[in-house]
């Protein structure tokens, strides 16, 4: 059985709501969340459905009710051997069980009989197998709790072991196996002692010492043996060695070959010391050479720079006169510019002093002016105002929807391509007479002419004179006629919207109320101008002159005729002080024209007369010239000739350092022979002395006879290992015979909890407790420690694989069920939790296990498929 998904409503914290864990797989199902979000009540519920009826209300169904009361609804979908279904059950009020076929939907039991099909699939409820598969938040199941509970478990525990192994074998034996065993026991004390070593004074000890005794004897006697042969083997191939060195003949071949690699290194350390002057004076060549072309061209292009140095110099010459002919002309300006200046600031002073006198009348009479102004202001204001409403009224009334005309436009173009299309698709009928022949056919009652062509729509009737009619039937639906029809019906609706009998009246209309809006820009313009800040503050303007008019004051001058004046000074003013600054930046410019022409002049003379001094008199350039050319080829030939020098004598080279390293080689040889000669001397004469003391004190003689020996006391020593064997085997055997039914009883849960355990330790093993059948104790590295004084995650984790054995065991006993784990793993540290992480997913591969947790962080290292929990209502 697996569970696929698991929903439930008004359930503890979800009072008159619900939720949904939908999409649970196979292998690890992780739902990780904060505390107070529901994990637990989820874990709860769902131990209710399968664990506790419908009908009662015990306390595990209580604790599901919310503290606003209601009916709390549980339902899971499961998937089987047997098909897919759905589990429902609610409690209390309208108390219900319900098991559906998902595929159909179809009511499979209900009441007590969805009871009796969710009892077979848990077998026996908390009491069965599956009930061993849960573990709650904060409980093992290791630690004591009550009786009745322990007693269940112990129950569920029992009826996977039965099932799985069969009936557990008696152990039989009694007065029998007791005298076994101490007749095996005696028998061993007098070889062995209770730690099974050699007992000191017995056949078996002393056995082993005259074996050991013995086989030291001839370890040393057989090495003795072994060097006395090896120094004769060795003596005879020193002697063959010695032999062979001293052969003369060989001897005469080293030393000849010696002298001969002694010449060829003389020979090629001469021709590498001519090689060696031949490359020196080859780069001496080709250094005089490059000397040589640098001269040249350098003397090429100092006469090039002289040239056009003697050019600049007649440019620089003539540029700074030139610049001293502007400074003059610049500085008589500034002097006329200044004294212009002094005669207009007089003429200034004069008028604004004659202007000053006459401004107090002048105010007066452009006040009484200005009110004028207003006042026929107002009054066209007034008019224009009175013109712009009577504008905007009938710009209303002829005003268009803003883009009903575009439309209108749209749709007349449409019309025009329609109407084109269907004339282009629509059949010609032409009828050319013979010549003589009069028009004998007409359509409609109208006769065709000569040439002359007709449309065809529809179904056409051509009658022929004295033959007889002709009907043509067109097909339909092709032709574009329908589409037309609707476009001009669309086009009827526009117009009507509009207003307008065609589109030529709405353009009209159009172009009405351009020149409305048009007019009433205009209007609105001259009001502005009129009235540039509205009619109110114009009438306040003029309020304000009229309270200000005084008495006129008599003009006794032309006050326009003083103001041009005074202009005319002003300006005269502004264009000579403008003068007196255009002549600054002149004579500036002059003077940095001058400058800068006397420098680059004296630049250009500087350096013609280096080039000069370097060049010498100009008659004696051309033969300095042709010298520097001669010198260059003379080089050239110079080179050449050591290039081909160098070339002949590399290619006669012989290798100084084949030779050199020829030479060692040789001289090695001869060295080497006479040293090993001396030591293969030395070394016979040590081994005479060895092979003759062998010889004298008859050593293989003595190691035989002590071998002879050690074979009669391994023989000896070997009969008494075997008795020793055979007893230790029979005592293990019968003591196995005491607990073979407990190691039989718990072998299969063992089996699976190994690999489990190797995960989180090394060497660890478990023992179960023949009674309650729990782990008892725990052993590592050595230790057996009881399960009551391991710490808290040490017993988490314990029950964690416990449950997964169990798993197994149901699984392959044909009765799968989920692991279901709620805050399983609460003291366990970051490394154990992810050793266990790697527990839960070996034992996923086939198995499905759900995991509810409040420890994000560490949980998201776990993997596996993530559940959510979502809002979910019952149907109906």
């Amino acid at each position: 059985m697996k569970l696929t998904a698991l929903r439930l409503h008004n359930v503890r914290r979800f009072a008159g709501a619900g939720v949904a864990v939908e999409g649970i797989g196979d292998g690890v199902n992780v739902l990780c969340a904060v505390n107070e979000f529901g994990k637990s009540t989820c874990f709860d519920a769902l131990h209710a459905l399968f664990f506790q009826p419908y009908s009662g209300t015990p306390g595990a169904v209580q604790a599901l009710r919310p503290y606003s009361g209601g009916n709390p609804l549980v339902e899971a979908d499961i998937a089987t051997a047997d098909g897919s279904f759905r589990l429902t059950k609610q409690f209390y009020g309208g108390k219900r069980a319900m098991v559906r076929e998902l595929s159909t939907g179809r009511l499979i039991a209900q009441a007590d009989e969805a009871e009796r099909f969710i009892g077979a699939l848990v077998q026996g409820g908390t009491t069965g197998p599956a009930g061993l598969l849960w573990v709650r938040q904060g409980i093992t199941g290791i630690e004591r709790r009550a009786k009745s509970e322990e007693e269940s478990e112990k129950r569920a525990r029992e009826s996977v072991l039965v099932s799985v192994q069969g009936e557990v074998e008696s152990l039989t034996g009694g007065r029998r196996m007791a005298q076994a065993v101490a007749a095996c026991e005696e028998e061993l004390s007098r070889l062995v002692t209770a730690t099974r070593r050699p007992k000191a004074g017995g056949p078996y000890a002393l056995a082993l010492d005259e074996r050991d005794r013995l086989a030291e004897t001839e370890r040393k006697l057989a090495a003795e043996v072994a060097e006395l042969r090896a120094a004769l083997d060795r003596r005879r191939a020193i002697r063959n060695r010695l032999d062979e060195l001293e052969d003369r003949e060989q001897e005469s071949t080293r030393r000849g070959a010696l002298a001969q690699a002694e010449k060829d290194l003389a020979a090629a350390k001469a021709q590498g010391e001519a090689l060696r002057t031949a490359e020196a004076e080859a780069a001496l060549a080709r250094s005089q050479r490059d000397a040589a072309s640098q001269a040249l061209a350098s003397y090429r292009r100092s006469l090039a720079r002289l040239a056009e140095l003697l050019a600049l110099e007649s440019e620089g010459t003539a540029r700074r006169d030139e610049a001293l002919a502007r400074q003059r002309a610049a500085a008589g300006a500034g002097q006329a510019a200044a004294v212009a200046v002094e005669t207009a600031e007089r003429e200034e002073r004069q008028a604004r002093e004659l202007l000053s006198r006459l401004e107090k009348a002048l105010r007066a009479r452009e006040a009484a002016e200005r009110l004028a102004g207003l006042r026929e202001a107002h009054a066209g204001a007034e008019a224009e105002r009175a013109a712009i409403e009577t504008i905007e009224a009938e710009i209303r009334a002829l005003a268009l929807p803003a883009t009903g005309l575009r439309q209108l436009e749209a749709i007349e173009t449409e019309l025009v391509g329609l109407r084109a299309v269907v004339a282009a698709r629509m059949p010609l009928l032409r009828v050319d007479y013979r010549d003589g022949a009069g028009a004998a056919i007409s359509v409609a009652g109208a006769v065709l002419g000569n040439g002359e062509e007709r449309a065809l729509t529809g179904s056409t009737t051509l009658d022929i004179a004295e033959i007889g009619t002709v009907t043509l039937t067109l097909p339909q639906g092709q032709d574009g006629q329908a589409e037309l029809v609707q476009i001009e019906a669309k086009r009827r609706t526009l117009l009507k919207t509009l207003g307008v009998a065609s589109l030529a009246e709405g353009r009209q209309r159009e172009g009405r109320l351009r020149e409305l809006e048009t007019s009433l820009r205009l209007g609105q313009q001259r009001l502005a101008l009129l009235a540039p800040r509205g009619l109110a503050i114009l009438q306040e303007s003029i309020a304000r002159l009229e309270a200000q008019r005084g008495e006129a004051i008599e003009v006794k001058a032309d006050p326009e005729a003083t103001r041009l004046a005074l202009e005319a000074a002003e300006a005269r003013v502004t264009t000579s002080r403008n003068v007196v600054r255009e002549a600054q930046p002149q004579r500036d410019a002059a003077e940095a024209a001058v400058l800068a022409a006397e420098r680059t002049l004296a630049t250009v003379v500087s350096e013609g007369a280096g080039l000069t001094a370097i060049l010498g008199a100009e008659d004696g350039r051309r033969a300095h010239h042709a010298g520097l050319e001669a010198a260059l080829a003379s080089a050239e030939r110079d080179l050449t000739a050591a290039a081909a020098r160098v070339a002949e004598l590399q290619a006669s080279a012989t290798d100084l350092a084949g030779a050199e390293a020829k030479l060692r080689r040789m001289r090695s040889i001869v060295d080497s022979a006479a040293n090993e000669i001396a030591k293969l001397r030395e070394d016979a004469a040590e081994l005479n002395g060895q092979i003759r003391a062998r010889a004298d004190a008859a050593v293989e003689e003595a190691w035989q006879e002590v071998a002879e020996k050690l074979a009669a006391a391994e023989k000896r020593l070997a009969g008494l290992e075997r008795e020793v064997a055979l007893l230790s085997r029979l005592r293990d055997a019968l003591e196995a015979a005491r607990t073979t039914a407990r190691d039989h009883y718990f072998r299969p849960v063992m089996a699976e909890l190994k690999p489990l355990l190797g995960l989180l330790f090394e060497d660890a093993s478990v023992t179960f407790d023949e009674e309650t059948l729990l782990p008892r104790t725990v052993r590592r590295n050595g230790l057996e420690e009881p399960v009551g004084v391991l710490s808290g995650g040490m017993r988490e984790q314990l029950a964690v694989l416990t449950r997964l054995a169990f798993a197994r065991l149901l699984a392959k006993d044909g009765q799968p069920a989920p692991v279901i784990l709620d805050d399983a793993l609460v003291y366990s540290d970051d490394d154990r939790i992810e050793r266990m992480f790697d527990a839960l997913h070996r034992q996923a591969s086939d198995q499905q296990i759900i995991v509810f947790s409040c420890r994000q962080r560490a949980f998201s290292q776990l993997g596996g498929n993530i559940l959510r929990m979502k809002p979910w209502s019952p149907e109906g």
